[in-house]
């Protein structure tokens, strides 16, 4: 259990010189990270970049889901410092991914939800299997964020309506979009993404590494700053007390108005 990484091989290039590394989630039993578990997987990520050898990263998961999001459970427990730290270790998680030296493939199945949708949204590609499903249901978990993410996988006006109604997108939806580049069956979902960083591995280290800042130079939106900003009203739902209105209803058929 935890955030592990490993090193497929290569015949063309002798055991371990594939210049792929995998980093891979396994959080039983619905892969809803702790705190420590998100920035254990910020460290694997940003770990597999600055490695010399390695050309590109594939994101994976263990389980029926790739990504629940955060242990709602470790916050009603623990309360405010908890949610503190999973703020915390959300952003250094997603921003691992986005600055991560070299490209990151996602290779997502089953369920991708909250803080799922911040890592594959900073990826930059996403393989996904045919029963894979993508969304937020921050509001119904007394949350708001990762809307800067979503923005990223579907056009505007789709991520308003999924964020206000915590309904989810398939991805066979989102390749339509564009945004997942292969829809395949779940027994062909980590070769696939293999393949595909393979031949993104294929590529001169050193020149990937350029084009991987120059793309992340372009981008329109400046990440970090816009899920900040969302997270400031994650924490005054908090404060204000609407959040534990909303989380008491976790994981029970009851859903008390505003």
């Amino acid at each position: 259990m935890g955030v592990s990484t490993s090193s497929p091989k290569s015949s063309k290039k002798g055991p371990g010189k594939s210049g792929i590394a995998v980093v891979t989630v396994d959080y039983p039993p619905v892969n809803a990270l702790p705190v420590d578990g998100w920035f254990a997987l910020a460290d694997a990520v940003r770990t597999a970049g600055r490695d010399p050898d390695v050309r590109c990263v594939v994101l994976a998961a263990e389980g029926r889901g790739f990504n629940a999001g955060v242990d709602i459970k470790e916050i009603q427990a623990q309360g405010r410092s908890a949610l503190v730290g999973v703020n915390r270790g959300c952003f250094e998680a997603f921003a691992a991914v986005y600055e991560c030296e070299v490209p990151v493939v996602a290779a997502v199945q089953g369920f991708c939800l909250g803080g799922g949708i911040g890592l594959v949204g900073n990826a930059d590609v996403i393989v996904a299997s045919e029963d894979a499903t993508f969304g937020l249901p921050e509001l119904d978990r007394g949350a708001l964020g990762a809307a800067t993410h979503l923005a990223r996988l579907v056009p505007q006006h789709l991520m308003r309506a999924l964020y206000y109604t915590s309904r989810t997108a398939t991805a066979a939806e989102l390749h339509a979009h564009g945004s997942v580049w292969r829809v395949v069956p779940r027994a062909e979902l980590l070769p696939s993404a293999l393949e595909l960083a393979a031949e993104i591995a294929a590529k001169d280290g050193e020149l990937i590494r350029l084009a991987k800042s120059a793309i992340n130079g372009i981008d329109p939106v400046d990440v970090h700053r816009s899920y900040r900003f969302e997270q400031g009203f994650t924490f005054e739902a908090d404060v204000s007390g609407v959040a534990d209105r909303v989380r008491d209803t976790f994981g029970t058929s009851a859903r008390k108005g505003a």
